[in-house]
């Protein structure tokens, strides 16, 4: 059964962008599942509905791009419809400085997740994390370098295995 994962981001600067196509490039490492790619310039609320799973990027402004919270705020009641309940969903940010605000970042889009009753998926420690990263989330500072790109990969292969499991597990 082939699953969707939207890899949704604020395009603003270079290093989101390399975060969420090595994030793709995880998600597509799982036999069963395709990544939908989109900015939120070209996404609409139909993009959320009809994905599996959701991963949200925003570049760390003290937080959320206004762009990107204006948008979100746009989708309509997504979170009253239930539209998105029980979905997985994960988080990425970049940013110019470790201690600048990335994991405010993720919690915002993660809050914004589990207001529409979506289930989190971070990432469990690794050595890499010594180096760059987040159980929260992906994270990069001043660009991307090596480790965040593994980082990347390794949250978009789990979340697109959890999403495999839990529409093989659904049931009818």
């Amino acid at each position: 059964m082939q699953t969707s994962v939207l890899i949704l981001y604020d395009p603003k600067g270079p290093a989101i962008v390399n975060l969420a196509d090595a994030i793709a490039n995880g998600v597509e490492k799982h036999d069963s599942t395709s990544a939908l790619l989109k900015s939120i310039e070209s996404a609409t609320t139909t993009d959320l509905i009809n994905s599996d799973a959701i991963i949200l990027g925003s570049p760390n402004w003290s937080g959320i791009t206004g762009t990107f919270k204006d948008w979100l705020d746009n989708q309509g009641d997504l979170w009253e419809e239930g539209s998105l309940a029980g979905k997985p969903g994960a988080a990425f940010t970049s940013g110019w400085g470790r201690h600048s605000g990335l994991e405010i970042t993720l919690s915002q889009l993660i809050h914004w997740m589990l207001a529409c009753g979506m289930l989190i998926v971070g990432l469990p420690w690794s050595n890499t994390m010594k180096e760059s990263g987040s159980y929260y989330g992906v994270t990069a500072t001043a660009g991307v370098n090596a480790s965040d790109l593994i980082q990347a990969q390794d949250l978009g292969f789990r979340v697109s295995q959890i999403t495999a499991r839990l529409r093989r597990d659904k049931p009818a």
